[in-house]
Order: structure tokens, then C-alpha cells, then sequence
């Protein structure tokens, strides 16, 4: 039971410290303290990055379970799935952000959503995404090398 808490929890937690200097500014402070459903910096930034590393651990256990063990095919697998999901959260995170969440009444940003507020949220996603595609890259590379 706790291996899969920790293979579940335990990279979020890794990536939330890794990804902590976002709370500097006071904009992501803002957007984090009004997130449903606590309402709390601290606690919805952990929820966040939790919540986030889950897209990263189910790809990296799918593409190790479903891929063939041969080391460039392995590789390019998971190189795909992290440029994807890096992608991905550098596209939708801002948007989710800056147009969905003012939508349903939270309106967090005090400098109504500019394009510094739209470069700072695609930096941190950027940012949360590389805490996982650096390592994942670094393996992908080691899955790479030729063996004999």
C-alpha cells in the first residue's frame, strides 16, 4: 500500500518542491489561493502539482508496460509522451487559467490577465513539464545507447 502511494503522490511532491519558486510571484500566489475547493495557497499548490505529475507517472508506467523492450523503441516512446504532455500543459494550463477559471468566477488575477500574466503561466508550465521531461529524457537516452 505505501509503494503505491509513493509511486503515485511521491513524484508530485518531488516536482511541487522543485516548482515552489513559481509561489514568489504574487500573480500564481493569487490563482492558487482562490482554486476551489480549499481555497488555501499552500494547499491547492500541492493539490496542482499532485494532480499534475498524475499525466506524467500513468504515461512513463504505460509506455513501460506496453512497449516493446528494445531500447530505441522504448526511447522514442517515451520521448513522444513527454513532448506531448510538455505541450499540452504549456498550451492548456494558460488557457484553463486566463479563460476558464475568470468564466466560472474566479477572477485571481489583479492585473486583468495580460500578456505578462499569459507568459508567467506558460513559463511555470513549461517549467512543472521540464521537472519531468529532463529526467525522463535523460533515461530515454540511456535506453538509446546500443547494448553489447
Amino acid at each position: 500500500m505505501f509503494d503505491t502511494l509513493a509511486l503515485v503522490f511521491g513524484p508530485g511532491l518531488v516536482a511541487a518542491v522543485l516548482w515552489s519558486p513559481i509561489l514568489l510571484s504574487s500573480r500564481i500566489r493569487s490563482l492558487f489561493d482562490g482554486l476551489p475547493p480549499v481555497r488555501s495557497t499552500i494547499a491547492s499548490y500541492l493539490l496542482v502539482a499532485i494532480a499534475l505529475s498524475l499525466p506524467f507517472g500513468i504515461g512513463t508506467g504505460i509506455v513501460f508496460t506496453t512497449t516493446s523492450t528494445e531500447g530505441a523503441a522504448l526511447s522514442n516512446t517515451l520521448l513522444n509522451m513527454a513532448f506531448v504532455l510538455t505541450v499540452t500543459y504549456v498550451g492548456v494550463l494558460p488557457l484553463t487559467s486566463v479563460i476558464g477559471l475568470p468564466r466560472i468566477g474566479i477572477d485571481w488575477d489583479p492585473t486583468n490577465y495580460g500578456l505578462s500574466t499569459w507568459l508567467l503561466l506558460a513559463t511555470a508550465a513549461l517549467w512543472y513539464a521540464a521537472v519531468f521531461v529532463i529526467p525522463l529524457a535523460f533515461f530515454a537516452f540511456i535506453f538509446a545507447l546500443p547494448t553489447g
